[in-house]
């Protein structure tokens, strides 16, 4: 079953148990996956990997928003956007930590042969397809710069 089948499904289940949070965030999900599929010139299936973009890219604005509200002193929206967040996340994998980013970024640093910060995107552009949706674009340049900067 595809991921965006099991978001369908989810959302039924969430509709029937009066879930309110899960059915507006799948609602909002499934709305920026069929929005995807239909952007550009014609209409097209996206698979599991486009999906799973969309998710992280849905991932990211929430915890921005979240962020955001929390610098604005309103933490009742900050805790709706977590909430999204939370649902949003049990859909994507599980996230790289320090050391698992660090050991790939390494690996990647060692196949360019890299000395320093003029290879950053060789460097980045070998290690987003190892790091795959398991550690945002920020984190892993950050690691990559530390990588390359010894630090």
């Amino acid at each position: 079953m595809s991921l965006k089948q099991t978001l369908q499904q989810d959302l039924t289940a969430a509709m029937r148990a009066r879930e309110q949070t899960v059915t507006a965030t799948i609602r909002m999900v499934l709305t920026a996956i069929t929005n995807e599929e239909v952007a550009g010139t014609e209409h097209r299936e996206l698979t599991d990997a486009d999906v799973q973009r969309v998710l992280t890219r849905e991932a990211k604005k929430r915890r921005e928003a979240a962020t955001a509200y929390r610098d604005a002193k309103r933490p009742e929206l900050a805790d709706r956007e977590e909430a999204e967040l939370a649902v949003i996340e049990g859909y994507l994998p599980a996230q790289l930590s320090e050391e698992e980013l660090a050991a790939l970024v390494a690996q990647a640093v060692a196949q360019v042969g890299a000395t320093g910060m003029p290879q950053l995107g060789q460097v980045m552009k070998v290690a987003q397809p190892l790091v795959a949706g398991r550690a945002e674009g920020g984190r892993v340049a950050a690691a990559v710069r530390a990588a390359l900067t010894g630090g």
